[in-house]
């Protein structure tokens, strides 16, 4: 059923019909959010408003939060083996993002750009395989806008000639418009790789490291 696009105008002098008939109207009609200003009262719980930085936002405990839409994720993929040289920081790579909303693969290939600022969930996955028998020691970590991040630093060993772990991390972090993460990685012995496994007859192909991103909040 469609909706008229103006209220029912009031007919004859009984006007209770009328309003039932705008009472009516307005609970079906389509409208907008009153915008967001700065000092306005968040005391009562459950009120939403329109921000002017494209969000809306909802009163609660005498403050207004951001609600937030279907924006800010993505998920990045190394479908290629990724080898470094002894003890040197190196930087992992990214061919390919399957999707992805607010959040880009930038240049280098080793940054992940995001739009807008917030708290983002940052899950990372690598799948990691021994080339020789001797114990090797890696170590992953991130940085933002070309620095480390204190505290982050994932060490796992590896020894088995052949052998294959998968080793994962997810942790939040709270991002500034236009930052860039990167994922490192480092080993004290070059005979590893973050190895990408072609498919069989009976499983898809392994990407050698994965990362997903989704925007929380603001």
């Amino acid at each position: 059923m469609s909706i008229a696009q103006n209220p029912p105008p009031p007919l004859g002098p009984d006007w209770k019909p009328w309003g039932e008939r705008l009472i009516d109207y307005m609970k079906r009609v389509r409208s907008k959010l009153a915008f967001y200003e700065a000092g306005d009262s968040a005391r009562e719980d459950g009120v939403i408003l329109w921000d002017s930085t494209g969000y809306p936002v909802v009163s609660k405990n005498n403050e207004y939060r951001q609600i937030v839409l279907a924006d800010g994720y993505a998920s990045f993929v190394s479908n290629t083996d990724q080898t470094t040289t002894a003890n040197t920081a190196t930087a992992i790579t990214w061919d390919s993002m399957p999707f992805g909303d607010g959040v880009s693969l930038g240049t280098p290939s080793s940054r992940v750009v995001f739009e807008e600022a917030g708290y983002y969930l940052v899950a990372f996955s690598v799948q990691i395989t021994s080339t020789s028998a001797s114990t090797k020691t890696l170590y992953f970590w991130p940085r933002v806008n070309g620095s480390d991040i204190s505290n982050s630093t994932i060490k796992v060993s590896l020894h088995n000639n052949g052998g294959t772990i998968v080793m994962s991390r997810t942790a939040i972090f709270n991002f500034a418009a236009g930052d860039y993460l990167e994922a490192y990685w480092a080993t004290n012995d070059a005979a590893v790789s973050l190895d990408a496994s072609a498919a069989t007859a009976f499983a898809p192909a392994t990407p050698s490291v994965i990362l997903g991103v989704t925007r929380l909040r603001q």
